[in-house]
């Protein structure tokens, strides 16, 4: 059985793939608090020019737009700045607020991959959300703040 890493050991590996070019650690912060963290990980180049997000919130800020936000941040930082062309979000079906982040800005549901990660003891299920460059000729935080004006306005969620 393999052991879980020590908070340094994690911060010392996130370093290391940073510095390799194969994943961008991000923190997230709100009213100057961290909150949840937010990771381009596996990003692979030539032909393929992907990389797939993971993240985790707070569940005291969960629900204020906050995870949506960073994502679409970051989105716009991948496509625009690092020069990637597809991003995916593979989240546990069962995971509903995980999986409105990705719906409210717009990624594609792909479909199931069976046990893709092992975690809490078993291999789990994860659904494929996925959104490459050309479905966001705007910036996607662009499109997330009209998206979320335009919800207000009208009163939806």
């Amino acid at each position: 059985m393999a052991h879980r890493p020590t908070y340094r050991q994690m911060v010392r590996h996130l370093r290391a793939e940073a510095h390799a070019g194969r994943m961008l650690p991000f923190v997230v912060e709100y009213q100057g608090h961290l909150v949840g963290q937010l990771t381009v990980a596996g990003i692979t180049w030539g032909s393929m020019c992907s990389g797939h997000i993971g993240y985790w919130i707070d569940q005291s800020v969960a629900g204020r737009g906050v995870m949506p936000t960073a994502v679409a941040l970051v989105v716009d930082h991948c496509f625009r700045t690092v020069g990637l062309h597809r991003i995916e979000v593979c989240i546990r079906p069962e995971n509903a607020p995980s999986r409105r982040v990705v719906e409210k800005l717009g990624f594609r549901e792909e479909g199931l991959r069976p046990r893709y990660l092992h975690i809490d003891g078993d291999w789990r299920d994860h659904l494929v959300y996925a959104l490459t460059a050309e479905e966001v000729p705007e910036r996607l935080l662009t499109r997330w703040r009209r998206e979320r004006t335009e919800n207000a306005r009208h009163g939806s969620p």
